[in-house]
């Protein structure tokens, strides 16, 4: 009875997914297979809250977790401020920050262009370890829990896609890709997912960094990876979004526009038989994530690089022109929209009812009633 105990918990870990709350955004893309769906519920008409201004430009995603806001700006600082934009604390890491940052456990995990890894007590900002790539990093850090001790990971234009422990920021291994690594890597299963800059899908070990498959699917991708399934879904730089089975390491579909050939930029979002993504052609597309057919496409009316996120019934994406836009899951149509007048080139955090959001003008804004 122990043995078969002991079984299930192992199991369970290994398949485990964390429930997150309404009040919660801890990573980019919400949670770690990174499917940009919010569990909060937000109004049809938000209002323009507060901002917040950085010393430079905002590239990165916000994170929300305990009621507070943890974003980086391109002046390299690390900024945590509470849900009435306050400043609870900043940390300069001396140079550009354009990764979002990870929350977890307490603990705020963020990248830089020197390839500096750091964590950060949520709570006092005080510097818990810094691990050093030996390149920029890019997309946000994730993580994964043998039930022992936790991984954090994050991909480096060194590259490598690196591991390290939670607690110390000590390197538990490398794995090598064969070119940059933009994006984020999924976590599910007690695996890392990512595209890289070399045209592969990437499956890694967690508990080891050996490889378990490398799929040849694309060209250059530079957005991070859905993951749902057992199926993975991707856009590349020649302007083809696809699904991915990786069991049968095939690609089950794939849907481009015969006539833009413009890259995807943006991450994709998943929601019941539904999957989302937009392109640099301005569009936002929702697709049967079972067939790849075409449901809708909205017409943002600017290039796309902000990647979508689901509330409920509605989905909201910011575009190059500094447009934040919310429109019906079901049909495409516009419910509402605010002119930012910045640039909007990561998504949104939704949580507690809120919408924050970065710009190129440096501020963080928040929207909701």
């Amino acid at each position: 009875m122990k043995k078969l105990l002991l079984i299930t918990i192992s199991v369970c870990l290994a398949f485990q997914t964390f429930a997150q709350s309404s009040n919660s955004w801890p990573i980019f893309r919400g949670n770690q297979q990174l499917t940009g769906v919010s569990e909060t519920i937000i109004p049809d008409s938000p209002k323009l809250l507060w901002t917040f201004q950085t010393g430079d430009n905002i590239k990165s995603a916000p994170v929300v977790e305990d009621g507070k806001i943890v974003v980086g700006s391109t002046d390299g600082f690390v900024y945590c401020l509470d849900m009435n934009g306050k400043l609870f604390w900043k940390f300069e890491t001396n140079n550009t920050i354009e990764a979002p940052a990870l929350i977890h456990n307490g603990v705020v995990y963020v990248g830089n262009l020197d390839g500096m890894l750091y964590a950060f007590e949520l709570d006092s900002g005080k510097k818990l370890w810094e691990y050093e790539c030996d390149n920029q990093i890019i997309g946000s850090p994730n993580w994964w829990s043998d039930g022992k001790s936790t991984f954090i990971f994050a991909g480096s234009y060194d590259f490598y896609l690196h591991c390290v422990d939670a607690k110390t920021g000590d390197l538990k291994w490398k794995y090598e890709s064969d070119n940059y690594i933009n994006g984020a890597a999924a976590s599910a299963n007690g695996k890392a997912m990512f595209g890289g800059c070399d045209g592969f899908l990437h499956v890694v070990d967690v508990a080891t960094g050996k490889l378990d498959e490398k799929i040849d699917v694309a060209t250059y991708v530079a957005g991070s990876v859905a993951v749902e399934n057992d199926k993975a879904y991707i856009g590349d730089y020649d302007g083809r979004f696809f699904q991915v089975d990786l069991k049968t390491k095939k690609t089950t579909w794939v849907w481009e526009d015969d006539k833009t050939h413009l890259q995807f930029i943006s991450s994709p979002a998943l929601i019941g038989d539904k999957v989302l993504t937009a392109n640099y052609n301005k569009f936002l597309y929702c697709f049967d994530k079972n067939s790849g057919e075409k449901m809708w496409e909205y017409n943002t009316g600017r290039q796309v690089e902000a990647s979508p996120v689901v509330v409920k019934d509605k989905v909201i994406i910011g575009n190059m022109r500094g447009d934040l836009a919310i429109v019906n899951l079901s049909d495409g149509k516009l419910v509402w929209s605010y002119e930012i007048g910045s640039q909007i080139i990561s998504n949104p955090a939704v949580a507690s009812g809120k919408i924050f959001v970065g710009a190129y003008d440096g501020n963080v804004y928040c929207f909701g009633e």
